[in-house]
């Protein structure tokens, strides 16, 4: 099976080091090394305000990190950051799919354009000078005289 890919958001306390940032980094390293999987970046993104207090923080430091890897190495990063007491919320969110969906949207727009250019006699990709031309015609446009508001 194929490695989906993941962003995994964790929340750490504000007066969190970038030591002991690091030093929650090295406890998932292993896991993720450990079940195939593979770490794409880390960005620790410093102090930032949280939307809500959580754990009477109002503040916190936010690391990202991109994984590649199964569902099997979410759930046991998702297990490991529960019981973990210096990460105070953490979030894991599938990133490839979001990528695909995208893409399958992108692509079905696109042929349904094509499809309907090709019905009305045009070629199915626009050509360059074909549709409005300048701004010109929204200043030919007289809908909305008098309609001052």
């Amino acid at each position: 099976m194929a490695d989906r890919q993941y962003e995994l958001i964790y929340i750490l306390p504000p007066d969190t080091t970038d030591e002991q940032a690091a030093e929650v980094h090295a406890l998932l390293e292993p896991v993720v090394v450990r079940m195939k999987g593979h770490i794409e970046k880390t960005e620790n993104w410093g102090r930032r305000k949280l939307a809500y207090e959580i754990r009477h923080f109002k503040e916190g430091v936010y690391v990202l990190e991109v994984i590649n890897g199964g569902g099997d190495l979410m759930k046991e990063i998702d297990r490991r950051l529960r019981v973990m007491d210096q990460v105070v919320r953490h979030m894991i969110v599938r990133v490839d799919e979001e990528k695909n969906v995208v893409e399958r949207t992108r692509t079905k727009r696109q042929t349904e354009s094509e499809r309907r250019r090709v019905k009305r006699g045009l070629p199915p990709v626009r050509q360059p000078g074909e549709g409005r031309s300048s701004d010109q015609d929204d200043m030919d446009d007289d809908r909305f005289e008098g309609m001052e508001g």
